[in-house]
């Protein structure tokens, strides 16, 4: 009979259920629904920018450029939308410079042979640019009040930012589950080498993995456009890419690959939006906040460090015991092998 077993993101649930415990003691606000509104709200960024981290996670990468991409595209979409452009085609134009930005990451990264970090940090830099260059450091305000519903709608009382995470969660979840390039994304990941040797075009997985991280960017810079009608400049230079590689590995995603799911991160997201907004809610200067939500990676990282070496040992261990031991040498054999 096969044992039932906890399902991994059953550890980082418990954990949120435990804050939300906590922070609703701690003040009554936090448990209002109008301050659940403004958590999920809030989170939903988050959220994209985690399901795009884990992703890139999963094979073994990271992409530090999700926040500035936040701002490109935001600021891109107001742009288009003032000289004139229907703010569905602003929008689309938008998702297409971000996930642009994502193929060039995966194109310098496994192409070129760079290192993910050095390509996304510098990547990082030139979208937060591009936004400030454009608008000569200037905020642009948007007209067309129908983009609102991006970020300030809502379908059967569900706000339209948190149905958008809804759906591009199931559609990723099905993606890496239910596809062979979810597969091929877990094998990249696991053993590049392998994965390749199996069939497996490792730079196309790579290029996708970076584009997907880039369209989530790219739709959390459209609902922060659409939730203050304004493209900033300096919109997603705070904590979102902290925040969004925190949610990741605090929702079990491994930093080394081949490890993690949409629903872990989605859980991660949610725990690090209750952090944030129950320290604002009761009071705890916002100062604060990073130091906590990095002692939070920390833990992470280390969790999902043991847990390898476990995983490993037992793997060794199981190897060994079935692996066969070489028969002892009868007195006959060590006779011939003399003569």
């Amino acid at each position: 009979m096969k044992r039932w077993r906890l399902p991994e993101e059953a550890g980082v649930a418990i954990i949120l259920v435990l804050v939300v415990l906590v922070m609703s003691i701690l003040s009554p606000n936090f448990r209002t629904l109008s301050n659940a509104q403004i958590l999920l709200l809030n989170g939903a960024v988050i959220a994209f920018l985690a399901m795009g981290q884990t992703f890139v996670l999963l094979t073994g990468g990271i992409d530090l450029s999700t926040g500035s991409n936040v701002a490109m595209t935001g600021v891109l979409a107001a742009v288009l939308m003032k000289y004139g452009m229907p703010w569905e085609v602003a929008s689309l134009l938008a998702i297409c410079a971000g996930v642009s930005l994502g193929i060039v990451n995966g194109f310098f990264i496994h192409y070129v042979g760079l290192p993910a970090f050095i390509v996304t940090f510098s990547t990082f830099g030139v979208a937060a640019s591009i936004p400030l260059i454009i608008t000569g450091a200037n905020s642009v305000s948007i007209k067309d009040y129908d983009f609102a519903l991006v970020g300030r709608g809502a379908f059967l009382g569900i706000p339209m930012p948190v149905l958008l995470v809804f759906v591009a969660a199931i559609i990723l979840t099905v993606i890496l589950r239910l596809t062979p390039l979810g597969v091929q994304i877990y094998a990249t990941g696991g053993n590049a080498e392998t994965s390749r040797l199996a069939g497996v075009n490792i730079g196309r997985t790579i290029i996708v993995v970076y584009a997907v991280s880039g369209l989530c960017a790219a739709m959390g810079g459209l609902i922060t456009a659409s939730r203050l009608m304004v493209g900033y400049p300096s919109a997603g230079s705070g904590n979102e890419l902290f925040f969004s590689i925190a949610s990741a590995v605090v929702g079990g995603v491994s930093l080394f690959g081949g490890i993690g799911s949409i629903l872990g991160a989605l859980l991660g997201a949610v725990l690090i939006a209750a952090v944030s907004n129950g320290m604002n809610v009761v009071g705890v200067p916002s100062y604060w906040q990073p130091l906590v939500i990095g002692l939070i990676i920390l833990t992470g990282v280390t969790i999902d460090t043991y847990r390898r070496r476990v995983s490993f040992g037992e793997l060794a261990r199981r190897f060994g015991r079935r692996q066969p031991q070489p028969a002892a040498p009868t007195p006959t054999d060590t006779q011939n092998r003399s003569s």
